[in-house]
């Protein structure tokens, strides 16, 4: 679990330099048509840009969800809830980084975004994984899979 959210850490805060160097002229990339594209935004608030004007929320709960899963860490036994939780903690401590050291200050910082999904919304590594994780989480729960990975009773 924690192998795994070092590496989306590193891959994601990677691609994050990737973008900030390549698409801070404006620029837009096409990947697949107007389908998926890749354009720099920094996002102040959460998801679709919600909450923009409490970044310092959002960074407390960043920290409180890091702090919650690495005291979780200890009972998983499963990999599928080391995999789910891995996820999420390497999205949640990026994101964390970003909006404690990014611009434009401590704890305000604005997360880099990048990935174009349509139009839809602009996201980053991170958001994938705590999406994966968030619905890996949400699968073991409702399958009544315990986190030593055994199926609960019920």
């Amino acid at each position: 679990m924690l192998a795994l959210a070092f590496v989306i850490v590193v891959v994601d805060q990677l691609t994050k330099f990737w973008a900030v160097s390549t698409l801070s002229d404006g620029r837009t990339l096409r990947v697949l048509g107007d389908l998926l594209s890749l354009r720099l935004l920094y996002n102040p608030g959460a998801a679709f840009s919600i909450g923009t004007d409490h970044t310092w929320l959002f960074a407390i709960i960043a920290a409180i969800a890091v702090l919650a899963i690495i005291w979780f860490a200890w009972r998983v036994r499963s990999r599928a809830w080391g995999i789910a939780f891995g996820l999420v903690l390497g999205g949640a401590t990026t994101h964390l980084l970003d909006r404690l050291f990014r611009q434009p200050g401590f704890a305000r910082g604005h997360v880099v975004d990048f990935i174009d999904y349509a139009g839809f919304f602009v996201g980053n590594v991170a958001d994938v994984c705590l999406v994966l994780g968030g619905a890996l989480i949400a699968l073991l729960y409702l399958r009544g899979v315990a986190l030593d990975g055994r199926r609960r009773d019920g």
